[in-house]
């Protein structure tokens, strides 16, 4: 027996601005067969499943009440973890590492335009007395950030504004992509400040969308025809409190890296990682990600944007899918597409978008405004 563990299947729904047709449990069971069929399985298969929700973003609470019908899983053990997607990828690695099941499934849906008001939903995530500032936007906090960020890694605005021209850029070769476009940066930088220097093009569109992925102990995924392998996983979280948190890095990115990299053996990730998909909620996020997590110096992020670096064909190729920039951001199941992604990537399946040479690949994950939390997943072919 070893430890090892793998992604044997992964289903989703193409993400949309808007999706009348259907409810989320209807997007959680297309994304459920999916998966299983994928992984050559079926639900009878499963041994337990975790629920990535945040319940405050739905309007409902206890949510993962409202899945084991669409997943096959009733009767079996279902537990809802309050994070980004990649803290149920952690909760599933722990309970296949530990001996407890022998195959976990991942869940994480978001059904956005159901939600009228978005900005007040978020707004309720800050603290009330001191953080909720009646009237204004709460993207305020990445205003902040994102205006620390610039200021002391000399990051200048059109690098933020190429963020947003190569993401939207790779998703028109996606076939799932809903935001793909021809942009050039004047366009981003002439968009409508939300909070400066924070402008309406730097926001992920929010989109519906539901993932489902199949993890499997190596004995299970021996009996599976495409893993894709797990070799780190970490994940950290910093004070959310405004006052008394950094601006301008992303600490729980650092830290969530190096447990990841430990655990996957790896030393020099900027000469070993051959791609990846990275939480641009934000754009300028990708820049912050990419330096936390080692894959660019201190304040070279920019630079790396600014020449091509991250596009497809560059030399580290970054977002390759879109990001959540070009496909859509659907909230907690944002850092599942990521994955889901990354692991298409590494099989080869990534058609249109595919990278050479994608043996192996960074998701990088936050869990969004107000946290300083997130996570980092190593995937590879072996």
């Amino acid at each position: 027996m070893t430890d090892r563990v793998a992604i044997v299947g992964v289903g989703a729904t193409p993400p949309r601005p808007v999706s009348a047709d259907r409810s989320y449990r209807e997007m959680v069971f297309e994304a459920a067969s999916r998966a299983y069929a994928d992984a050559g399985l079926t639900a009878a298969d499963v041994d337990s499943v975790v629920s990535v929700a945040e319940d405050f973003h739905e309007g409902t609470s206890i949510t993962d009440e409202y899945v084991p019908d669409q997943l096959g899983a009733v009767l079996r053990p279902v537990h809802t973890v309050a994070a980004d997607g990649l803290g149920g990828v952690a909760a599933a690695v722990a309970l296949i590492r530990s001996g407890i099941a022998d195959r976990v499934v991942v869940e994480a849906h978001a059904k956005a335009s159901n939600v009228r008001r978005p900005g007040q939903v978020l707004a309720l995530a800050l603290d009330p007395i001191y953080e909720r500032l009646p009237g204004i936007s709460p993207h305020y906090v990445a205003g902040m950030e994102m205006r620390r960020y610039l200021h002391e890694t000399g990051t200048p605005e059109q690098a933020v504004a190429m963020v947003v021209v190569k993401n939207r850029r790779h998703a028109l070769a996606h076939p799932a992509a809903a935001f793909g476009a021809l942009l050039d940066p004047e366009a981003v930088r002439a968009s409508l400040p939300v909070c400066e220097p924070l402008r309406e093009m730097h926001i992920s569109p929010a989109a519906d969308g539901a993932v489902v992925l199949v993890l499997a102990s190596a004995e299970a995924a021996a009996h599976s025809p495409r893993p894709v392998w797990i070799r780190g996983i970490g994940w950290a979280s910093d004070t959310p409190w405004l006052a008394t948190r950094g601006w301008a890095q992303a600490s729980y990115a650092a830290l969530a890296a190096e447990m990841a990299y430990r655990m996957a053996g790896m030393s020099d990730p900027a000469r070993e990682i051959r791609f990846a998909e990275v939480d641009d909620t934000y754009a300028y996020k990708e820049l912050q990600h990419l330096e936390a997590v080692r894959l660019a110096a201190p304040g070279e992020a920019a630079r790396m944007v600014l020449e091509g670096e991250t596009r497809r064909g560059g030399r580290l190729p970054v977002n390759p899918s879109g990001g959540s920039l070009g496909l859509g951001h659907c909230y907690d199941a944002s850092a599942l597409y990521r994955v889901v992604e990354a692991v298409r990537q590494i099989r080869g399946e990534a058609g249109p978008v595919q990278v050479a040479g994608a043996t192996v690949g960074l998701v990088v994950s936050w869990r969004g405004i107000p946290t300083q939390s997130g996570g980092v997943l190593v995937l590879g072919a072996a």
